[in-house]
């Protein structure tokens, strides 16, 4: 956990408690333990205030490494539901940016236009506990509005409402460089907004709705390519639509191994179609992503029912998701990113379960169950406080841990 919290550089983070007040009213319990107890309930997999709680006080003997304590369960409550969660919000973003500035900007396409996903999922919530989450009559939500950077697969931003609000309206409130390719599903088709983007120099690339209504202007030469059936110049033809958009789009039509046809629309003219075809399937990264933190991270239950308890439970899970994507690419090996999780998790665990049973170095029964589980713990720096007078322990809550090395 010591080395995971390297990754956030205290000065930094105290910064941004200043700019936010976060600790305006705060009586003992820090932004800073806030923010590592609710990292611990992410990467731990905690299911409840009891579990964080009884978790970090496990282990305490660490925690007095980090220079912390444990809270009490209701301390932690409150701070979830008072403390203002763009604190967290500004932390995701302080280290989106470093972990940009170590790994570029390098996609896997030989373009160096900067290519951007957008995207939404909702997090479906129970109306009764969550009265502020509206979105249906019999159900509420939180929505998750994504921007997925295609160099590395890391979130780039990201906001974050009720179920209400249309991912197109909070799209239409975002500025994109000029010159980034923007990718999205038919969801965003908007033509109007695809107006301002073209004028801006931002390049989109979309699937064409079915009831689109267009001619055909110019027949362009298409490249030697199995699966592309058609790249064609076109014009809206409709009024309304034709109001909204007047200039000339490009339609790429290719045909799947299954033998179904996918129509791509955008405003790139110089691209190969079948470049403009691997852009958009390259678009199901941000479906993974979301796919990923929500079956490895607590962003689908919460341990708090308030909406600033929400709003901080979920980016702190965006700020854990980062710090394991950036680790999964720094990383020798080849780790999935479910591997990865599991390792950390397993780790994360064993200092809470399995730390609480080695009592010394000399114990060789409880040393060498202990290496089974992980080869990190066997350390020749682990000794027995009481090297003199060590004796086997009869039960396992008389033992006594001593951390070797961060993990």
């Amino acid at each position: 956990m010591n080395q995971l919290l390297q990754f956030f550089p205290r000065l930094e983070f105290q910064r941004e408690v200043q700019k936010t007040k976060a600790e305006r009213h705060a009586r003992g319990f820090g932004s800073w333990e806030h923010f590592v107890a609710m990292l611990f309930c992410h990467l731990a997999d905690a299911q409840s205030l009891r579990e964080i709680i009884g978790g970090l006080t496990s282990c305490e003997g660490r925690l007095e490494q980090l220079g912390i304590t444990a809270p009490k369960r209701s301390t932690l409550a409150y701070a979830n539901q008072h403390r203002p969660w763009e604190l967290f919000r500004n932390v995701f973003y302080t280290m989106s940016e470093r972990c940009r500035g170590e790994l570029g900007y390098r996609t896997k396409f030989r373009f160096k236009n900067r290519l951007l996903s957008i995207d939404s999922s909702v997090v479906t919530l129970c109306t009764k506990m969550f009265e502020w989450a509206t979105w249906t009559r019999q159900k509420g939500a939180v929505k998750l509005h994504l921007t997925l950077d295609h160099a590395g697969y890391l979130p780039e931003a990201m906001v974050i409402t009720t179920g209400k609000y249309s991912e197109l309206t909070i799209a239409r409130r975002r500025s994109y460089a000029r010159g980034t390719i923007l990718v999205m599903d038919r969801g965003f088709v908007d033509f109007e907004w695809f107006h301002q983007l073209n004028q801006n120099g931002v390049v989109f690339v979309t699937r064409i709705k079915k009831d689109t209504r267009y001619e055909i202007v110019k027949h362009r030469q298409k490249a030697q390519k199995k699966e592309l059936v058609s790249d064609d110049e076109v014009l809206l033809t409709s009024r309304r639509s034709r109001k909204r958009y007047p200039e000339k789009l490009r339609l790429v039509t290719i045909e799947t191994e299954e033998g179904e046809r996918l129509e791509f629309l955008t405003n790139h003219m110089k691209l190969a179609g079948s470049t403009i075809a691997e852009i958009y399937k390259d678009r199901w990264q941000i479906e993974i992503f979301f796919k990923l933190i929500k079956q490895n991270l607590r962003i689908k239950s919460f341990v708090g029912v308030s909406a600033n308890a929400v709003w901080t439970q979920i980016w702190t899970a965006l700020i854990a998701m980062l710090l394991i994507k950036f680790l999964q690419l720094k990383a020798r090996f080849g780790w999935s990113f479910s591997n990865l999780v599991y390792f950390l998790r397993m780790n994360l665990l064993f200092t809470v379960i399995f730390g609480i049973g080695v009592h010394c170095f000399a114990c060789s029964k409880i040393a060498a169950a202990t290496r089974i589980w992980s080869r990190t713990i066997w350390d020749s720096r682990m000794r027995c406080r009481f090297e003199n007078s060590c004796e086997y322990p009869k039960s396992l809550g008389n033992f006594q841990f001593l951390p070797c090395i961060s993990v």
